[in-house]
């Protein structure tokens, strides 16, 4: 469609008024002109805005409009016109990964997008309504320093506000060195440093866990209970699954603690076609946790060295292992934290455990390398980077074969999360 409007006599402003006149007054030579109804020209515009909408764009736009995506799902603000132009040549120049990178230059992946995406694994309701802590600032630092992050679960590693910023120290009683950090407007991106657990806090290097041994976690999973919380969110938060889905009734019940009834309900049948399908894996792994426990009264995790007795156990096994030891006396009562993995054999050995680690050992530490260096492990860090950037879950059969890839890479970049976050966000930045 011709779209040059001087054909219907419309050639400016004054045009116009000059045939909306002769409507009602016609003199002259305008007799002989043809009056354009009000109608047509407004199909012609119609059709004029159309045609323009058909256009293609000028080249150039669409590599500007992938580099806007990428800083947008990455950092979640809007890029500067220096950033966007030096994405938009890169994904020119055929290397949008590069442009990833620059995105995550950003402070605001660290204070917004990295913050949101750990802190629902610091607590039960799994909400992201919750102030800076120990367990969400290590994330952040992790990424950050590219930290391998299949330490994540057994590093001495904690991750604490620089020094000069005036905050309260760390403590293990309360979170206020965090909160500080948050409400002073810190940034992250250059805040945080890395730091040993064990020099922090009183537990011994051999007692931390990485992120499980903060006091955030120990707060919301070590508190009250029976120390099965923390493995069960662990298993929810690190692996992605969670206890229903890796319910097996045909491992040994051997290990399956006193305080679970054989016949509920005085029914045995629902003991051994469901209880049994997770306790008889879950209960050899959480002995791992056997001389850990979060202490309300004082506010802070506490953790039975070599030496101390617990006096209701008389070993150095917290009390809370042995509560409701009389529902079932001829169940398991834990003696140590020696910890067994059931589930390498039977249809949990899908979750593809390393078969050069052992499948056993003591304490929180060794448990979560078992846990870090599974299949599972790295599958569900790209499966919650693909939706934090992608802003969908994994779906169709591009999208699993794009996991999979992912995964291998993180694996062979001595697992690397900006790796992944830069690979998803290169997948979805769009045509």
């Amino acid at each position: 469609m011709n779209c040059d409007l001087a054909h219907i006599g419309i050639r400016s402003k004054h045009r116009v008024t000059t045939m909306h006149n002769t409507q009602t007054s016609v003199t002259g030579s305008d007799r002989t002109k043809p009056r354009i109804p009000h109608r047509l020209i407004g199909l012609t515009l119609l059709g004029c805005l159309l045609s323009a909408q058909a256009i293609p764009t000028v080249a150039g736009d669409q590599e500007r409009r992938q580099a806007k995506r990428i800083h947008d799902r990455i950092a979640g603000i809007p890029p500067s016109d220096a950033v966007l132009n030096a994405m938009e040549l890169d994904i020119i120049n055929n290397n949008p990964f590069a442009a990833a990178q620059k995105a995550m230059d950003s402070s605001a992946f660290y204070n917004v997008t990295l913050k949101n995406f750990a802190a629902p694994w610091t607590n039960r309701d799994q909400s992201v309504f919750v102030p800076l802590n120990d367990y969400t600032a290590t994330v952040i630092g992790m990424v950050r320093d590219q930290t391998p992050f299949n330490t994540v679960l057994s590093a001495d590693l904690v991750y604490v506000g620089a020094s000069n910023l005036g905050l309260p120290a760390y403590s293990m009683s309360n979170n206020n060195h965090y909160e500080a950090l948050e409400t002073q407007g810190e940034d992250l991106k250059t805040a945080l440093v890395a730091t040993a657990q064990s020099s922090v806090t009183s537990l011994p290097a051999s007692a931390t866990a990485g992120v499980m041994t903060t006091r955030a976690a120990s707060e919301a999973f070590f508190k009250a209970g029976t120390n099965r919380a923390m493995f069960r969110f662990t298993l929810m938060n690190h692996l992605c699954n969670d206890l229903e889905q890796v319910k097996d009734i045909t491992r040994a019940p051997d290990r399956i603690r006193q305080d679970v009834s054989r016949s509920p309900g005085g029914d045995s049948r629902i003991f051994m076609n469901s209880c049994v399908g997770c306790h008889s894996g879950m209960d050899p792994m959480a002995q791992a946790f056997a001389y850990y426990n979060f202490d309300e009264s004082l506010g802070r995790l506490t953790y039975n060295s070599p030496g101390m007795i617990d006096p209701v156990t008389g070993t150095r096994v917290q009390e809370k292992y042995h509560i409701n030891a009389d529902v079932f006396q001829y169940g398991f009562s834990t003696p140590d934290d020696r910890w067994d993995n059931y589930w390498r054999v039977g249809q949990n050995a899908l979750l593809g455990w390393n078969s050069a680690l052992p499948d056993g050992g003591n304490g929180a530490k060794s448990l979560g390398m078992e846990l870090e260096n599974s299949e599972a492990f790295a599958q569900c860090q790209v499966k919650k980077v693909f939706k934090a950037v992608c802003l969908r879950s994994p779906g169709d059969a591009t999208d699993r074969t794009q996991i999979d890839l992912m995964t291998a890479s993180f694996k062979a970049n001595n697992y690397n999360m900006k790796q992944v976050f830069a690979d998803a966000a290169v997948f979805c930045m769009g045509d």
